[in-house]
């Protein structure tokens, strides 16, 4: 039986090769399914190791496999490995050296937490039973996702884990904490894409033309009754506009407006009637300012649910692990996460990493040019994914 405190020990143990794994991917970020470089270097280190696996899933993906002492459950571990488009603001000696692209998400995190979780399993596989999947999946930060395209690629096709578990960065809570919640925890997201066509001309004569900058400003307005008015009081939803483009200038009225935005909910039954709300306002406030209005809308990814069971074994992992003031309960999230495709196939749990050092350094926000962590919480990263999974793999 493995005891608890070899689990700690042994995280600990790995600090320092786990920041210089960290370091390395955080210095040499890739954005999703372009992630070559990012791939080669965790396929190194798995073969360092002597973990087996197979690459080239979704071309840059990687799945590792470890078998136990005997047959039992089957545990997949997921971290992702994309980067965003964002120049990064730092100064610390492991800044991005890609242009216009940075670890601003903690990509680089899980990737290291898994990795680091899969060596620590792999020294231990003679003291448990069963088999544990370490997931590597590119394109978590782009529609229509890596998790998706990977299953629909044949992830597990023939060998369905009992479960599925994945940590994301949480700068909210401070390094060697965890977060948990059952049941709904993210929303889904899609993308809105408005082609507001009418007549543009001289600005000072609007009563000749079909303006579409007004007709655009209308429909912003009017979209809002989806999340104010139709949207069932209990289900959170958000509809928001973010991009306008008009092109015209003082004195032109353009032809065209482009508006692009995101709708999210936390109901899949209310998600599909939301876009035909969409749709039809669309349609009807084009209609009575007389342009004429196109709509896209590119579903993404849905709702996110953590499995009751699964949550619940793995947050008493995380009292044991840390203690019960270390563990926390989380909030519902408009965000989005596509590890939502993994959680409809199997059971799951997406639980949060504590990074923001106890000094309120390292707080910045996910997706800003500023993010980084108090490298301590790789240490627990990596401890929490390895506890967790052998208490599924008991259970």
């Amino acid at each position: 039986m493995i005891s608890i405190e070899a689990i700690r020990n042994r995280a600990a143990q790995l600090f320092p090769f786990l920041q210089e794994v960290r370091q390395h991917l955080h210095a040499h970020p890739e954005l999703s399914f372009q992630e070559f470089e990012t791939s080669e270097f965790l396929q190194r280190k798995l073969r360092d190791h002597n973990i087996p696996f197979t690459a080239g899933w979704v071309e840059t993906g990687i799945l590792a496999q470890i078998e136990g002492r005997s047959a039992g459950k089957h545990i997949a571990l997921r971290g992702d490995m994309d980067a965003l488009p964002i120049q990064e603001l730092s100064q610390v000696s492991y800044v991005s050296q890609n242009q216009g692209v940075m670890h601003a998400c903690g990509h680089d995190v899980h990737s290291t937490c898994l990795l680091g979780a899969g060596i620590l399993l792999n020294e231990l596989k003679d003291s448990w039973d069963g088999k544990l999947s370490l997931v590597f999946q590119p394109g978590e930060e782009k529609l229509p996702g890596g998790a998706g395209k990977m299953l629909e690629a044949g992830l597990f096709q023939n060998d369905a884990p009992q479960a599925i578990v994945a940590l994301h960065v949480f700068p909210e809570l401070e390094a060697g904490k965890i977060g948990f919640r059952p049941g709904m925890y993210m929303a889904s997201t899609d993308e809105l894409y408005f082609k507001v066509k009418g007549q543009g001309g001289h600005a000072a004569m609007p009563h000749q033309l079909r303006d579409p900058v007004y007709a655009a400003a209308q429909l912003i307005l009017a979209l809002q009754q989806v999340s104010s008015r139709l949207a069932p009081p209990a289900v959170p939803t958000v509809l928001s506009i973010g991009s306008i483009q008009a092109g015209g200038t003082t004195n032109v009225i353009p032809s065209e407006v482009h508006l692009s935005g995101t709708f999210r909910t936390m109901q899949e039954d209310w998600r599909n009637q939301a876009h035909r709300h969409i749709e039809r306002i669309a349609r009807e406030t084009g209609a009575q300012c007389g342009v004429e209005v196109e709509v896209e809308i590119r579903k993404g990814y849905p709702v996110l649910e953590n499995d009751p069971t699964v949550t619940a074994v793995a947050r008493d992992a995380g009292i044991e692990l840390l203690g019960k003031d270390s563990v926390t309960e989380l909030a519902l999230r408009l965000t989005a996460e596509d590890f939502a495709w993994f959680a409809q196939r199997f059971p799951a749990c997406f639980y949060r990493l504590g990074t923001r050092s106890g000094d309120g350094r390292f707080s910045a926000g996910v997706h800003t040019p500023q993010f980084d962590i108090d490298e301590q919480a790789l240490v627990t990263g990596v401890a929490s994914l390895s506890w967790i999974a052998l208490k599924l793999l008991r259970s």
